[in-house]
Formats: C-alpha cells, sequence, structure tokens
C-alpha cells in the first residue's frame, strides 16, 4: 500500500518547559485540530520533581468537553467543583464531563513532595457533540481493572475509551469514540481498523512503520479514512490509538472552553471573571482569566 494512500498528515508537537516540566503539544496543530472527538492533546513529561515540588495546576474551568488523565508514571490528586476528590494513578482514568460548566484542579499529592516524584502521561480533552454540549458536568473514575485488556499476538493494549478490536470501554463518551494505550513488540504489528471515521497514531516511545515509513517517538500519524493501517514496530514500542466520529461542525477553542458557538465562549469568559462557577472543594487558590 502506498504511503500516500494511508498517512494523511504527520504533526510533530512542539515542546514548553514549563519550569522544569516539558509538556508537548500535539493538538490541535496548524496541520489538523481535530481527529474525531479529540482537540486537545498534551504529552505530560516523563519528567522527575526535585524534593518539595510538583504539579500545581491551580482551579480553572472547563464548557464543552470531556477531560481523560492517563498516566504512565507517577500520581494526582484531581479535585472539582462537583465535589470530586480522586487521586490517579497509572492504568486508571479520571474523566471529567464538563458540559455547562465545571472548575477542578490537578496537584501532586502532599505526601510525594517530600522525597521527590516523577511524571509522564498524556491529558485530551474531547469536545462534546453538540446536543450534549450543555449537559451537566459529571466526574467518573475507573479503576485500571475496569477497563478492556488486549494481550497477544506480541499486543499488550488497554482500551481507555469508546471501542475496538471487539471490545468496549465502560467510560460514557458522547459519540464514536477509540482511545487506547497499546504497546507492541518487537517484530509484532498492531492494526487499525478502518471501524472509525477519523484515526491517528501517537508514538509514545520507540519507533514504528506504516506502509515503509519509519516514524520516531513523538509523532502523530493521522489516518485517511476507510484504509486499514498496520503499524509495525521492529523494536519495543508503545503507542497511543486515538479517534472517532468527525466532529459535528468546527468547535472554537480558548484557553479551557471548547464550544460550537463564538458566543458561549464569551459568556464563559464573563462566568469565570465574575466567580459564576461553582467552587472546587478544598481548593480556594484560582487562574485569573488570560488578558489575551
Amino acid at each position: 500500500m502506498p504511503l500516500e494512500s494511508s498517512v494523511e498528515t504527520v504533526i510533530v508537537p512542539r515542546s514548553t518547559d514549563l519550569g522544569g516540566f516539558e509538556v508537548k503539544r500535539v493538538l490541535p496543530s496548524s496541520r489538523r485540530r481535530m481527529v474525531g472527538p479529540f482537540i486537545f492533546l498534551d504529552q505530560m513529561g516523563p519528567t522527575q520533581f526535585e524534593t518539595d515540588t510538583g504539579v500545581d495546576v491551580r482551579p480553572h474551568p472547563h464548557i464543552g468537553l470531556s477531560t481523560v488523565t492517563w498516566l504512565l508514571d507517577g500520581e494526582i490528586l484531581h479535585r472539582d467543583s462537583v465535589g470530586s476528590i480522586q487521586n490517579i494513578r497509572p492504568g486508571e482514568v479520571n474523566w471529567m464531563t464538563a458540559g455547562s460548566g465545571i472548575a477542578h484542579s490537578e496537584r501532586t499529592p502532599d505526601a510525594l513532595r517530600p522525597g521527590g516524584s516523577r511524571l509522564y502521561g498524556l491529558q485530551t480533552w474531547l469536545a462534546l457533540p453538540q446536543p450534549f454540549e450543555e449537559a451537566e458536568p459529571f466526574f467518573e473514575h475507573f479503576d485500571a481493572d475496569a477497563l478492556p485488556k488486549l494481550d497477544g499476538d506480541g499486543l499488550t493494549a488497554t482500551l481507555i475509551a469508546g471501542n475496538g478490536w471487539g471490545k468496549q470501554s465502560p467510560v460514557q463518551v458522547f459519540s464514536e469514540t477509540i482511545y487506547a494505550d497499546v504497546q507492541i513488540a518487537g517484530g509484532s504489528t498492531l492494526p487499525v481498523l478502518p471501524e472509525h471515521e477519523e484515526r491517528a497514531v501517537y508514538v509514545l516511545e520507540g519507533s514504528v512503520a506504516v506502509a515503509g515509513e519509519d516514524y520516531a517517538a513523538g509523532s502523530l500519524m493521522v489516518f485517511k479514512p476507510d484504509d486499514a493501517i498496520d503499524v509495525q514496530a521492529a523494536a519495543d514500542a508503545r503507542v497511543m490509538v486515538l479517534g472517532g466520529e468527525a466532529a459535528d461542525g468546527p468547535r472554537h477553542i480558548w484557553w479551557n472552553f471548547v464550544s460550537s458557538r463564538p458566543e458561549r465562549i464569551e459568556q464563559a469568559k464573563r462566568d469565570w471573571e465574575e466567580k459564576r462557577f461553582a467552587e472546587v472543594v478544598d481548593d480556594d487558590e484560582f487562574i485569573p482569566l488570560p488578558k489575551d
């Protein structure tokens, strides 16, 4: 299969140093704003925090999306304005649906700070379909053993959300979705079937080949629809598979707000500035509205 018939776009993320903590912004990109419902994808780390330091993302707001944190190393404490207080560890899912509006914070737990800690993972946002953009906000946590696994033929996979390879995640999604963490043993092949309208693979570790072309860690390959894709690994590799049904119209994104309507984002700005969002439980700090 010729390369041009399977890989539509390749995105190499831009890196930002947040004071010793590197984040790679994959989506949105000037080359591609969304893949299925996924409108935001950041790789966090891997990084080692020094003694008495860690992540401190103060309370901030969201509308019109679901967020999911997926950790490969480390631990984060989530608090939000619907009353949730939940630690997340590798292999677990914290799934927060903002809908009409939610605020939350994410911090390294106090117990981990004296000895320093590691952090490595991904944070993604999924834009909600228009009928659900104003849904009631809610939060769900899923332990690792609640998520479907795929193990065999040189593949070890966890289906985080949506459906794929004959399995279905228990995480509530609002449109057809696939989101999976897949480890590919050297010499093995991951099939990415055309069952989802839009699909991409992000290389976390190692390198992979598609149609004879090599892609290193930090590459997002967005595939054309309808092609059956084989992702091959000559040596051990780890990738994220993401995608699903195309969005039902364009989405606007400003700061932490996503909406199909620009005026709704303007309203969210006013609501945060005038403190009309509910407060985050046990966390009275906040991030002011950006000025630009």
